[in-house]
């Protein structure tokens, strides 16, 4: 009894590819799900973008464009463009709500506490990051607490104690308050991107006869120039639009920042209320900020991504 070979199965039954066909067998054979399943969260995910950046951009450019209108103008047609720009509006908030002096107050104290927390904080993560020794862990997770800690719970012992050793409504007061509150997200910033930094080049400059503080200083900190950025301008924008302890330590009018300036700008003009000469000292707070981040994008970006991947 004869039987029917039955033709072969499998991967026999496809016929080889010809010579330069490889490809075009495999594009055709790929599903096209997964390609429109990629396509619509791709729109999605562009979408939702969009809409975020609408909702940050017009605020701003609202303030921008209210800064130049008239008082009258504001309340009548708020969402239309001025008519005339009324430079006036800047120059009397620069001079007449002294806008210039809590510029400058605010420049000196956040240039110091900046400074002063990337140099201390860079070199404590340095510490904790490089060298083993007891107490090691503990040191870092007590930076990491006061990052949980809520600053308002010590603003009643911190008075008293800036007052015990005359800091109080000081410059340099103020400026040893801003480090000692950025000091513990910086330090734990730092340390995870100078743990990813070769221990090579350290090791190297150690056999060239450079001591820690060399090495520390021309070798390493360079390197960690991105994490540098990112963590200043964190710090950059906190310390700038901080309100909270200038109140409570800083109550001489003379040592104002913008964040006291702006509140007092807006109070002292009581029933009258000068909405154009507010909005332009609010633009003019803002600029310094927006620049910054502009022009540093690229580094903070570059920072972030420096330090969390290894």
């Amino acid at each position: 009894m004869k039987t029917t070979d039955t033709p072969p199965t499998g991967d026999a039954q496809i016929p080889a590819p010809r010579a330069g066909q490889g490809p075009q067998v495999r594009k055709a054979a790929a599903p096209t799900g997964e390609k429109r399943e990629g396509a619509v969260l791709n729109v999605f995910s562009h979408g939702v973008l969009i809409i975020w950046a609408i909702m940050v951009v017009l605020p701003l450019l609202w303030a921008v464009m209210t800064s130049f209108k008239a008082d009258r103008a504001i309340f009548t047609s708020p969402w239309s463009l001025p008519d005339t720009l009324h430079f006036e509006n800047w120059s009397r908030a620069w001079t007449q709500a002294h806008m210039s002096d809590y510029f400058l107050n605010t420049i000196l104290v956040v240039g110091g506490s900046l400074a002063g927390t990337l140099l201390f904080g860079s070199m404590a993560a340095y510490v904790l990051a490089r060298f083993e020794f007891p107490g090691n862990r503990f040191l870092y997770f007590l930076f990491i607490g006061g990052m949980s800690f809520p600053i308002i719970l010590a603003l009643v012992p911190l008075f008293y104690v800036m007052q015990n050793m005359a800091l109080l409504n000081t410059v340099h007061g103020l400026i040893l308050v801003y480090i000692a509150y950025s000091l513990p997200f910086t330090v734990f910033f730092l340390t995870a991107f100078f743990r990813t930094l070769p221990t090579s080049v350290a090791e190297a400059a150690f056999i060239d006869g450079a001591s820690h503080t060399r090495t520390f200083f021309q070798v390493m900190l360079p390197m960690a120039k991105p994490g540098l950025i990112s963590v200043g301008i964190f710090n950059f924008l906190g310390q700038w639009n901080q309100y909270l302890l200038p109140t409570v330590l800083n109550t001489d009018p003379e040592n104002k920042v913008l964040s006291q300036g702006l509140v007092q700008l807006a109070v002292s003009q009581g029933y009258k209320g000068d909405w154009s000469g507010l909005f332009a000292g609010l633009v003019m707070a803002m600029l310094p900020v927006l620049a910054a981040y502009i022009v540093f994008q690229r580094q903070v970006v570059a920072g972030l991504t420096a330090g969390a991947v290894k």
